[in-house]
């Protein structure tokens, strides 16, 4: 992938703002523009939420309106506080408020009732005895007709007494559930006597025990989106065929020419990315990774965590755009992204990760010197910093060779390098263990070389960076890389995604060498290791232990490597 500004550049308008704009124009909803976004409270969000969050939140703002964050907290099995609080925390991370406008499914947990009471009492709804299978297995095929329910035609009272008796407890879980009375032979398979309540006697997280039946997602959303006045009920393409079923439901329910306009977009998938949650949650069940916020997972809090910035999530969402076309984005644009941004924002210091000590044999063991060097090269507001240099430092292992290939422009015997923001030395000689490993590499400096020397601007074809050995601080580094080695996991029939998890999604270096500047260093802290990477601060970081996460490398070697 070309990493040029002037061909990531989106669309200066999507199709949703033509169709809000058209909205407006024509004086619909009284030219107000409310959206919401609701997500459900069993799990974290991840990369592809921040898309809808975006779009949701973003709307609103551009247009003056206001977003609801409505939590659809209809399944009490599988919701958690837990994941309420980190929803919350990923959105305002985003840079996003709700204000005050933060509401629950199960704030309509009334209305909801006293609406399909109403559809039953109006010959609308009624209470299937079969199990869900046996439901399922009559809905038919695109091509034949359902089969109609033999309960289908109980009577009004007593679709009401099962009803009320089904949420006092009475009926076991999955033995009774209450379908909406549609067209068993509509061409779409969701208008074909859809269940709309379920029983379910696990406490819920707000109500408690006050209920044991639970209204179907497609039952609440469309209704909760009417009862809160939603201009633009903005959803991923698979709502598409489950908009004609909410529009039979608002026909049942609106008083008047108002109704939410459905709208769907292209959901957000990623390449060597996992998106389901379910699947998600399985990761972190087996262990396979560390949490929800292990900075290889597609999580918000993982990516922060592995230190992306909020900019450039919303950088990320604004180059691939909202189409009506469903397709799979290349990771490559989000590591672009945050690339871009930390390119702008974070310090340059020194880290070494693979530390080979050089000892300067012409250079003074009783003095150390400070060098000036620049914080930021893209941004003269960072300052500069002074990094102290002495006799013995610390280079990469890679960046020497004992016996080079040709245009090997680093360290070698008999060869110059400049230090990054130092001197000029040359390798004079090298010390070696039992095994015959290179532990030692001598040099000679050139004490005119340094900068406002004599020959400052001598010229040398390499710069390394460097860690003076008496000032380093010891760190770990954790390298994190893509988490699948397939370029679809989730695409293969019958294959777990776990058949693809990359072995090398995790290296942990430990003894590595970092400048003394970052001893004050706080987690999710953000740094380029000039020549290395871009790196974060991790939660596990401690005074006198630093831990570092590889947020993403300086270039995308990924793609130069899997061509």
């Amino acid at each position: 992938m070309k990493e040029s500004e002037s061909i990531l550049k989106p669309e200066s308008q999507h199709f949703i703002e033509q169709a809000i704009e058209k909205d407006l124009s024509e004086g619909k909803n009284d030219g107000r523009v409310h959206t919401r976004f609701p997500p459900e409270p069993n799990g974290y969000l991840h990369i592809g939420h921040a898309k809808a969050i975006c779009l949701d939140f973003g709307m609103a703002e551009q247009y003056g309106g206001k977003c609801n964050l409505r939590f659809d907290d209809t399944n009490p099995t599988k919701e958690d506080v837990e994941y309420v609080d980190s929803i919350k925390e990923d959105i305002q991370w985003l840079g996003f408020t709700w204000e005050d406008r933060e509401f629950y499914a199960s704030d309509y947990f009334g209305k909801l009732w006293d609406f399909a009471v109403s559809l039953i009492r109006r010959g609308l709804a009624y209470v299937d005895d079969q199990g869900a299978d046996t439901i399922s297995g009559q809905k038919g095929t695109t091509t034949q007709p359902g089969i109609a329910s033999p309960f289908r035609d109980r009577s009004t009272e007593e679709n009401l007494d099962l009803f009320y008796r089904m949420n006092e407890g009475e009926f076991e879980e999955g033995s009774r559930v209450l379908r909406a009375k549609i067209d068993m032979a509509s061409p779409n398979m969701h208008m074909r006597d859809p269940i709309i309540y379920r029983i379910l006697k696990t406490p819920h997280h707000r109500t408690g025990s006050k209920w044991k039946v639970y209204p179907m997602y497609d039952f609440a959303h469309g209704q909760c989106d009417y009862f809160e006045g939603i201009t633009h009920s903005l959803c991923t393409l698979e709502f598409e065929v489950h908009r004609p079923l909410y529009d039979w439901f608002i026909d049942q329910l609106k008083a008047d020419d108002y109704r939410p306009r459905q709208i769907e977009f292209n959901r957000l998938n990623l390449t060597y990315t996992v998106m389901s949650k379910r699947k998600l949650l399985e990761l972190v069940k087996d262990k396979v990774v560390r949490g929800w916020d292990d900075p290889r997972m597609p999580t918000l809090c993982g990516l922060r965590r592995r230190g992306y910035t909020p900019e450039s999530v919303r950088r990320f969402v604004d180059l691939i755009g909202y189409t009506k076309v469903e397709a799979i984005n290349d990771v490559s644009l989000l590591e672009y992204a945050i690339r871009e941004d930390l390119n702008k924002r974070a310090p340059r210091v020194f880290g070494v990760l693979k530390p080979l000590k050089v000892i300067i044999i012409n250079y003074s063991g009783n003095i150390t010197e400070e060098m000036d060097i620049e914080n930021n090269p893209e941004d003269e507001s960072h300052g500069r910093r002074l990094v102290p240099f002495s006799r013995e430092l610390f280079i990469e292992q890679d960046d020497f060779m004992e016996n080079p290939p040709h245009k090997f422009f680093r360290l070698a015997p008999g060869q110059e390098v400049r230090l990054k923001g130092a001197y000029i030395i040359k390798c004079t000689g090298v010390v070696k263990n039992d095994a015959g490993e290179v532990t030692e590499v001598h040099c000679t400096y050139d004490p005119e070389s340094r900068s406002g020397g004599p020959q400052a601007g001598r010229k040398v074809k390499g710069t390394l960076h460097w860690v003076s050995a008496a000032h380093a601080l010891d760190a770990e580094v954790r390298l994190y890389d893509r988490l699948f080695s397939d370029e679809d996991p989730s695409g293969h029939r019958d294959v777990d995604p776990r058949e693809f998890l990359n072995p090398d999604s995790l290296t942990i270096l430990t003894g590595c060498k970092v400048e003394p500047s970052l001893a004050e260093a706080k987690p999710l802290d953000k740094f380029q290791f000039q020549r290395v990477g871009y790196f974060c601060v991790d939660y596990d970081s401690r005074p006198g232990k630093l831990v570092f996460n590889r947020t993403v490398g300086l270039k995308d070697t990924w793609a130069r490597m899997n061509r």
